[in-house]
């Protein structure tokens, strides 16, 4: 009983929530590590030092009090829905691969002194799973509000971010297009669900694979690495 009250639990939530904390603790205790220098989404470090985890750890760090408040309230309401919807090893697979293919846009549009970081990836990934869903869930009307209310969110958010340069657009963008592939990749664990066919599930792959070349290729072409 113990163990299926533990497996109902968000606890792939919870451990990503405790590791964004615990790191901007250190980070803010002990500010001569430099953690958000050496964790950001920064090209040239990339490409010069091959520092390749600045494609994960960004999704973990944050620049100030308020940037980590209010990401981390969002991964905690959020990522509580889509963990329970999806599933925990799904909801794994879609947080961390749109915070790849977040970072990885950044890496290809971003200016090379661009530095970059925060679970926003992430977060619009689970909108993008979110989108998925309501793709799947014409007729329920709960998920149909939520999907609006989320689409409202991120239409504003790509509209401010147009002007605000504080806001790493393509980061964002990335994330969304990740977690809508994603979505769609891992489908969801119930059979009765129609829409997830296995081409639709393969064409999501191809095109997740290529962007995830292409923003890689394009970004090293940026340093004349090509």
């Amino acid at each position: 009983m113990k163990l299926r009250n533990w497996k109902s639990q968000p606890y792939i939530t919870l451990v990503f929530l405790a590791i964004q904390t615990a790191v901007f603790l250190v980070a803010f205790l002990l500010p001569g590590l430099m953690i958000e220098f050496r964790g950001s989404m920064f090209g040239a470090a990339i490409v010069l030092n091959h520092e390749y985890w600045r494609f994960i750890t960004p999704l973990f760090i944050h620049f100030g009090l308020m940037h980590f408040a209010v990401n981390s309230v969002i991964l905690y309401y959020m990522g509580q829905q889509v963990e329970a919807i999806y599933g925990h090893w799904r909801f794994f697979a879609i947080y961390l691969m749109s915070g790849v293919a977040g970072n990885l846009l950044s890496f290809a549009f971003n200016d090379v002194r661009t530095q970059s970081v925060g679970a926003s990836t992430g977060l619009f990934g689970m909108f993008g799973a979110f989108i998925v869903l309501g793709f799947h869930f014409k007729n329920n009307p709960a998920i149909q509000a939520m999907v609006r209310q989320f689409a409202l969110f991120i239409g504003l958010n790509f509209l401010f971010g147009m002007f605000d340069q504080t806001i790493d657009f393509y980061g964002h963008l990335g994330g969304l297009l990740g977690g809508i592939l994603m979505g769609n990749i891992v489908a969801l664990p119930v059979k009765s669900i129609k829409g997830y066919s296995i081409h639709t599930r393969i064409i999501s792959g191809m095109i997740l694979v290529f962007l995830v070349g292409f923003c890689f290729v394009y970004g090293l072409r940026k340093f004349n690495v090509f």
